[in-house]
């Protein structure tokens, strides 16, 4: 039996392109490092907003199936070869915005009871073994239902499949050392925006986003660890650019269906929320960022 990487990165997203715009440099980073990155998306994206004309006829199932094509372009172009969707393709459907008729559809995610989606999650984590988990806070980032219920799906699967009581049948128990939540710092937002307005006239995008616009930003202070993606930059534009349904790509720009420009970032930060290692307490530490996701996490782990 072939040994696993010694290695392993699970991150959890609600809807094809998330993982690109949040975690890009990151996944490629890693898996140029040869660390086994697994990626689990909750839907299809079936409630998009379509960019490019010749593609607007695309609505429901045809935008999930033609988005699930352009997931796997993305992760093509980061390197990534695990790449799985929750339950199965179209399992869970896009629940759409916050407050819309969609969010009603007893097949969307948002519906979804949590624990049984949480299953569907432990069945992955029992078997990959990932020392670590990415995903949303509480907000999902800004608030979607799906990050919403991504988030809660993600944490309690954790917490379920470290219990040796819970669904034997979905594999031997496996506790995650750390989990982390995707942030952007407020300064680093700033920063960005500041240069995007001195260019703004010479890209193809009509006006810029807001800094509040970019999901997961939050006070400098909250981020524990920072992921320099600089030699990877190329390969989340390309990500990015594979979606080309939801995100049309300026490098170092970027805008969504709302043609709002905003940066494309390629040092990508995080939050550590949960830290199992022996003695070790989750939150920001003294001195230096992280700059290491399996920082402190021995190879005695796998």
């Amino acid at each position: 039996m072939t040994e696993p990487p010694a290695r392993r990165l699970l991150l959890v997203h609600a809807h094809p392109d998330d993982e690109a715009i949040n975690n890009g440099a990151t996944m490629a980073r890693y898996a140029a490092e040869g660390a086994h990155v697994t990626l689990v998306t909750c839907t299809r994206g079936e409630q998009g907003e379509v960019i490019p004309s010749e593609l607007a006829h695309l609505t429901g199932e045809a935008l999930g199936g033609h988005r699930q094509v352009e997931l796997g372009r993305a992760m093509d172009a980061l390197g990534v070869r695990d790449a799985r969707f929750l339950g199965g393709p179209g399992r869970y459907q896009d629940s759409g915005m916050m407050g819309l008729s969609d969010n009603d559809n007893p097949r969307c995610f948002w519906q979804a009871d949590v624990d049984e989606a949480a299953a569907d999650l432990v069945r992955v984590i029992r078997e990959v073994r990932p020392q670590v988990l990415v995903t949303y806070d509480p907000d999902g980032g800004y608030g979607h239902p799906d990050h919403i219920q991504a988030h809660r799906v993600a944490m309690r699967a954790a917490d379920l499949a470290a219990r040796p009581d819970v669904r034997p049948d979905l594999g031997a128990p496996w506790t995650i050392t750390k989990i982390y939540w995707n942030r952007v710092p407020r300064s680093v937002a700033e920063k960005g925006f500041a240069r995007l307005r001195d260019v703004l006239g010479e890209l193809p995008f009509p006006a810029s986003a807001a800094v509040d616009d970019v999901p997961g930003v939050v006070d400098d202070s909250m981020i524990t660890t920072e992921i320099d993606g600089t030699s990877f930059a190329a390969a989340k534009a390309a990500a990015m650019r594979a979606h080309a349904t939801q995100i049309e790509v300026a490098e170092p720009w970027f805008a969504l269906s709302n043609e709002l420009a905003q940066p494309l970032f390629v040092v990508e930060y995080y939050e550590l929320v949960r830290d199992e290692r022996a003695g070790a307490r989750a939150g920001v530490p003294a001195g230096p960022r992280e700059t290491d996701l399996f920082a402190g996490i021995s190879e005695e782990s796998a």
